[in-house]
C-alpha cells in the first residue's frame, strides 16, 4: 500500500490509538517520523519511542502519555503542510498554537524544530504540524 503522505498516516495512527486508549502505537520507520517522535518526546507529549529494526519493515513503537487513565497528553494533533499545499513560515511569522499552549513543528535546515526553537535559532521553515 503506497502512502502519498506518510506524516499524515503517522498522525492518524496516533489519533486512532488515543481514541482507542491504547498504551502504544506502531508506525513504519522513516527518518522524518523518528525526528517527529523525538520532538514529541522532548516536549512531553509522549512517554518514549523505540526503533525496532528486527521487524520487517522496521517500525517505531511510540508509548503514549496519559495524564489520567482517560486523558491523553495529546489533546489534538493536526497536519498543516500537505503534499498538495506546502505551508512555509519565515522567522517573524511562525504560528503560535493556542496562544503558545501548543507546539508547531517545522522542518528547517537544522532538522525538525519547534516554533520556539526556530525563533531562538532565527530560522524559518515548512510548518509540518500542530500539537496541543
Amino acid at each position: 500500500m503506497s502512502h502519498t503522505d506518510p506524516i499524515a498516516d503517522m498522525l492518524t495512527r496516533i489519533r486512532n490509538a488515543i481514541m482507542a486508549e491504547h498504551k502504544s502505537v506502531n508506525i513504519p520507520l522513516s527518518k522524518i517520523k523518528r525526528e517527529i517522535a523525538n520532538v514529541l518526546k522532548r516536549e512531553g507529549y509522549i512517554t518514549d519511542y523505540r526503533v525496532e529494526k528486527s521487524h520487517f519493515p522496521p517500525r517505531i513503537l511510540i508509548d503514549l502519555k496519559y495524564k489520567t487513565p482517560k486523558e491523553n497528553a495529546i489533546v489534538g494533533i493536526q497536519r498543516v503542510s500537505k503534499p498538495g499545499r506546502r505551508v512555509y513560515a519565515a522567522v517573524d511569522n511562525i504560528p503560535k498554537v493556542l496562544g503558545g499552549l501548543g507546539v508547531a513543528l517545522l522542518s528547517t535546515s537544522k532538522g525538525i524544530l519547534t516554533g520556539r526553537e526556530c525563533e531562538r535559532h532565527n530560522i524559518g521553515g515548512e510548518v509540518l504540524l500542530y500539537v496541543w
